[in-house]
């Protein structure tokens, strides 16, 4: 059994010398590559293509660089067209090894007198790297895979897609971290590849901060409580309007707010007094949702430039909300689609705001 072994490993160290020895004759298909990774012999026996196949993948999975398979009842007159086959599938339709093989080359030898493989694999991605891989089921399972990476910081995040579709994957995370400032610190530029063809794809997703990990964990931990008082602030009895508008004076009271963009939005607003339009409506429509209130984030222009504020929905009617421009005019007010002069938005994506009855006059559009 040892000398068996030997053998094998011995016939293993030939190839990478670039003999090519398997037992006796054998016949060269492609050119090898030296590999640096250890040698090892994998006890798989094949007789047909679907066979073949799944050995391979089998092989990629492990990040196998050198072993040797053996073809047993083989047609030898089908191998080599087979495994022509079998690698081009391997290299650009399995999405694993799309993602993860740089190389594949094959001799057709022999092992102690049978028909015999011996694969020689490069690789892209390690071991640990494929191991890493998560399975998705379809994409609202990779959404919640990325969710949770945008949640953790994570730098990087590969993802075996049953079902793949074609997705925005930006727009998704700019919408998610609009949805949740009290998660996404700041806004990652992402970058994509995507590995296989057919259904089941390889997503791989680089995500990018200007700051680091360790500080925007940290940022998560400073703000949550933030946000927790906020919904107890509110918790007790009263009418949605009263919500709504202690969840203005609980943000708007903070601090002397300072007019500025931030890469760090929530933290910057919350923590130093520091933020855009933008910010103030993402976060009090995070404070009101955790808050039982329905509240949305409009994106739109004011006077020409760009801007962002809140429509709320109390009792079933939809108000306009501008935190800044309540601040401006001396406290808390809705308004609705006629008292949006100087707003500009896409009419059809929000629904539309009826007369809010406060009896407000528009001072700042008649200036």
């Amino acid at each position: 059994m040892k000398k068996c072994l030997i053998a094998a490993l011995l016939g293993c160290s030939l190839l990478l010398s670039g003999c090519g020895l398997l037992e006796g004759s054998y016949h060269s298909v492609t050119p090898h590559r030296e590999q640096t990774g250890g040698i090892r012999t994998e006890n798989m026996t094949v007789s047909s293509y679907e066979e073949l196949v799944s050995a391979m993948e089998a092989v990629v999975e492990k990040a196998t660089e050198n072993c040797v398979i053996n073809a047993v009842n083989y047609d030898a007159a089908l191998l080599e067209r087979h495994l022509s086959n079998a690698s081009r599938y391997i290299q650009k339709v399995y999405p694993i090894g799309a993602y993860a093989v740089e190389d594949l080359s094959y001799e057709i030898g022999s092992n102690t007198g049978k028909t015999a493989i011996a694969l020689n694999i490069s690789y892209r991605h390690s071991a640990t790297e494929i191991r890493k891989i998560q399975k998705a089921r379809n994409m609202e399972a990779a959404q919640k895979r990325i969710a949770a990476a945008l949640k953790s910081v994570d730098t990087v995040l590969v993802l075996q897609i049953e079902n793949y579709e074609k997705m925005d994957v930006n727009q998704f995370v700019q919408s998610y971290a609009m949805e949740f400032p009290r998660v996404v610190m700041e806004i990652p530029v992402v970058t994509q590849e995507v590995y296989g063809v057919g259904e089941d794809r390889v997503l791989e997703l680089t995500f990018s901060y200007q700051t680091s990990r360790e500080a925007l964990r940290l940022m998560q931990t400073q703000v949550q409580p933030v946000f927790d008082s906020a919904v107890l602030y509110v918790s007790g009895e009263g009418t949605q309007n009263q919500k709504f508008s202690q969840l203005y004076a609980f943000l708007m009271e903070r601090f002397d707010y300072k007019l500025e963009t931030s890469i760090t939005p929530s933290y910057s607003l919350l923590r130093h007094g520091v933020g855009d339009s933008r910010a103030f409506a993402t976060v009090y429509a995070a404070m009101c949702r955790e808050s039982g209130l329905e509240c949305i984030v409009v994106t739109g222009t004011r006077s020409g430039e760009p801007w962002s504020w809140n429509i709320i929905c109390e009792d079933g009617a939809y108000q306009h909300l501008d935190l800044l421009r309540c601040s401006r005019n001396g406290g808390f007010r809705k308004h609705a689609d006629e008292e949006m002069e100087g707003y500009v938005w896409d009419y059809s994506a929000y629904p539309a705001c009826e007369d809010s009855g406060t009896g407000e006059e528009n001072t700042e559009n008649k200036k």
